[in-house]
């Protein structure tokens, strides 16, 4: 059983920040891939950023030069730091996981609960 909790939404105004972090509990070998994803009512799951086990990092274009993706390995947490915002921003943000177990060995995906990012004057 692993449990991804997600904190750090909120209200803010266009050009502002915010700091999403996602950290996961339970049963954890190993984590691999972090992501953030985000998503507005009607429309698909969108990928924002991403790093990989050896810490490369993917962004989408969209965000580019604005947020940036982190993570403390030990602590089993990664952030996302959100810079410059603006309306079209505005989603629900996931994190997700791809996490090692062991007894039995798996490999599977773990989405967090989702935290609301709002920006409007």
């Amino acid at each position: 059983q692993v449990q991804l909790v997600e904190s750090g939404g909120g209200l803010v105004q266009p050009g502002g920040s915010l700091r999403l972090s996602c950290a996961a509990s339970g049963s954890i070998f190993s984590i691999d891939t972090m992501g953030w994803y985000r998503q507005t009512p009607g429309k698909q799951r969108e990928l924002v950023s991403e790093i990989t086990s050896i810490g490369s990092t993917n962004l989408a274009d969209s965000v580019k030069g604005r947020f940036t993706i982190s993570r403390d390995i030990a602590k089993n947490t990664v952030y996302l730091q959100m810079n410059s915002l603006k309306p079209e921003d505005t989603a629900v943000y996931y994190c997700r996981f791809v996490v090692v177990t062991r007894r039995p060995v798996t490999v599977s995906a773990y989405w967090g609960q989702g935290t609301q990012v709002t920006v409007s004057s």
